[in-house]
């Protein structure tokens, strides 16, 4: 499990297993490509992504880390997902003072 920064996964309420299990009843015939647990928009969640046989692009679930709760499952097609791939670069280029 990738963390975004360190320290998350000792934050989380909700064992990284049993979040990837809630994960994979949304696709449950998909292959995951990605795990990681992040803080976005305040919350603690676990994201994974999914690629799917015959569908372009990626399935993004994200799991609440301190309820198990998924809190939202997304569709990102290739250019989005390059998109973010490219935002996400520039972010972690980018060293705090």
């Amino acid at each position: 499990m990738k963390e975004e920064h360190a320290g998350l996964l000792v934050r989380a309420k909700v064992d990284s297993r049993a979040a990837e299990a809630t994960a994979r009843t949304k696709f449950p015939n998909a292959r995951e490509v990605s795990a990681e647990i992040e803080e976005e928009n305040g919350k603690l969640i676990y994201t994974f992504e999914f690629k799917t046989k015959g569908k372009t692009g990626i399935d993004e679930v994200n799991v609440d880390a301190l309820t198990g709760e998924v809190v939202r499952v997304e569709h990102e097609s290739p250019a989005a997902e390059a998109r973010e791939k490219a935002a996400d670069s520039k972010k972690s280029a980018v060293k705090p003072r």
